[in-house]
């Protein structure tokens, strides 16, 4: 089901309700500022003391997002069963590594009921688990979300226009974040279908990483735009074989986030590519990045299980022979280039034709 806008329902939190996200990134970092200046009270947790008081002292997180002013009634702390337990609804930005773990280990703080959110574009190793999965099984006691879409976190700080998806079952869960976060310049769209939005928003970081690899080759608009369409293709068929809805991946969540992480230097995955594109070493790209890349590490999952499920995937193929084989780039594109040319638009035609 594609994304819409709902009214706002009766019962939402209104200004000043308590709110807390946990993870000090750039994307927590960034939806905390919006829900200051929202005027909802943030409990920000991050295991970082140094941070923390930074913030607390000087309303910046100078690590990653130096110079931009956290305004409102934000709250730093490095206890999370204190930022849990003020909540009515908790954003999680942890890194998908480190997801369930710290979940895990504080699952005795969450409520019955709780607004659970995750703000984290990634997928578990162990069981090839989408971050709402291990919210299902670590609190099963609490409600769902997922928020995704084509979000820069520089640009949603800097109140630049932006619209995001926030899908989860219940209905209630969606006004609720809808009227958390919604703003003139951030937008809120909502959708059922979490799995999809949720798997699109993992498997865009792949083909941003291959879209800043054909900046940095100096290929033509022409080819980015093929790479971006039939990445489309890839994600698209390889998430309905596991159940998505492929009406998510035409929305925001969709071909929306993957245009902006696969044409914006902004973009992580993007800049990892590019340093790998113009000959620096994997180890040394991510390095000096400084952040997390998720796609790095959900390459090597998709990888594994689109070979396990015999999904048809010659992008992720192509670029997990060039980040983690020996295969060159240039060899990667001209056998892409001689594959066998199927269907444009997946599930259009027959089924009968080779996908």
């Amino acid at each position: 089901m594609p994304e819409q806008n709902e009214p706002n329902g009766n019962g939402s939190p209104g200004p000043g309700h308590d709110v807390a996200v946990l993870g000090g990134g750039s994307f927590g970092t960034a939806m905390t500022k919006v829900l200051g200046e929202n005027g909802h009270r943030v409990h920000f947790w991050m295991r970082d003391e140094a941070q923390v008081q930074e913030i607390a002292s000087t309303g910046i997180n100078s690590r990653y997002m130096p110079g931009i002013q956290l305004t409102g009634d934000i709250r730093p702390t490095t206890s999370l069963s204190d930022a849990v337990g003020k909540a009515d609804v908790v954003f999680v930005a942890i890194p998908s590594k480190a997801f369930r773990s710290v979940i895990r280990e504080n699952s005795d703080q969450f409520r019955d009921g709780q607004i659970i959110v995750s703000l984290t574009k990634g997928i578990e190793a162990q069981g090839f688990k989408l971050m709402s999965e291990v919210l299902q099984e670590e609190v099963p006691r609490c409600r769902i979300g997922v928020l995704s879409g084509p979000n820069l976190a520089a640009e949603i700080a800097n109140r630049d226009l932006t619209a995001t998806v926030i899908a989860a079952k219940d209905p209630d869960v969606r006004r609720t974040v809808q009227d958390l976060l919604g703003c003139e310049y951030f937008r809120v769209y909502a959708n059922v279908d979490i799995y999809g939005v949720e798997l699109a928003g993992a498997l865009k970081n792949i083909y941003a990483i291959v879209a800043g690899l054909a900046t940095a080759l100096d290929m033509g608009e022409n080819a980015k735009a093929m790479l971006i369409t039939r990445g489309l293709a890839e994600m698209s068929r390889f998430a309905v074989s596991l159940g998505a809805n492929p009406m998510t991946f035409m929305g925001l969540a969709g071909v929306g986030d993957l245009i902006v992480t696969c044409t914006s230097s902004k973009s992580r995955n993007y800049r990892v590519g590019y340093a790998v594109g113009k000959g620096k070493k994997l180890d040394d790209a991510v390095a000096e990045l400084g952040q997390v890349a998720e796609g790095i590490y959900t390459l090597k999952l998709v990888q594994e299980k689109s070979s396990d499920i015999g999904i048809y995937m010659p992008l992720v193929r192509g670029l997990y022979e060039i980040l983690y084989g020996t295969a060159s780039i240039s060899a990667v594109i001209n056998s892409l280039m001689m594959a066998v040319q199927n269907s444009d638009v997946e599930f259009i035609l027959p089924r009968t034709i080779s996908q």
